[in-house]
């Protein structure tokens, strides 16, 4: 079993409902989950999240 080490967000405070992220442990995986439910994780790639931060950060996503 592979030990992974997960980062919470910069924008999380002491509270334990914050995103956290792991990468670089399988062939380019990131993985991400909530802290107050570690055991429920989503799996994407870099290029996707990329463009779905920036998706977000430009207001394409505001309809949603």
């Amino acid at each position: 079993m592979v030990n992974t080490s997960w980062q919470k967000s910069s924008y999380c405070a002491e509270a334990s409902n914050c995103v956290e992220i792991a990468s670089g442990s399988t062939g380019g995986v990131v993985r991400l989950r909530e802290s107050a439910d570690p055991a429920v994780e989503l799996t994407t790639t870099a290029d996707r999240l990329a463009a779905l931060l920036e998706a977000a950060r430009s207001g394409r996503l505001a309809d949603l």
